[in-house]
């Protein structure tokens, strides 16, 4: 299993990112998908999950109405678009996916909203 994030940056407050992340070395269509992210000094949370075909998606309350996962399997690939950016949005987001009873993640990308 293989997971590779870009498209992290620095943005001005209320700007827009969006993040992807490349899958590869297990069925992608099959799996739950999701988004974390780690501020310093706090622990990572969950920032939004969807469904294997996409038709069902979760985000945390701190992101709702701002944030849209959404994926496509024929590139097996998912992305995070974040829109309105707030400083506290700065962190590192992290792609996972849950497989067989093991967590995978990628290797992170920085997002930084400041002016």
């Amino acid at each position: 299993v293989q997971l590779v994030e870009s498209g992290g940056g620095l943005v001005q407050p209320g700007g827009s990112l969006r993040l992807s992340c490349a899958a590869s070395g297990f069925t992608f269509s099959s799996y739950v998908m999701s988004w974390y992210r780690q501020a310093p000094g706090k622990e990572r949370e969950l920032v939004a999950t969807i469904s294997g075909a996409g038709s069902s998606t979760n985000y945390a309350d701190s992101v709702k109405g701002r944030f849209t996962i959404s994926r496509d399997n024929a590139k097996n690939t998912v992305y995070l678009q974040m829109n309105s950016l707030k400083p506290e949005d700065t962190a590192v987001y992290y792609c996972n996916v849950v497989r067989r009873g093991l967590q995978y993640w990628g290797q992170g990308t920085q997002v930084t909203v400041s002016s």
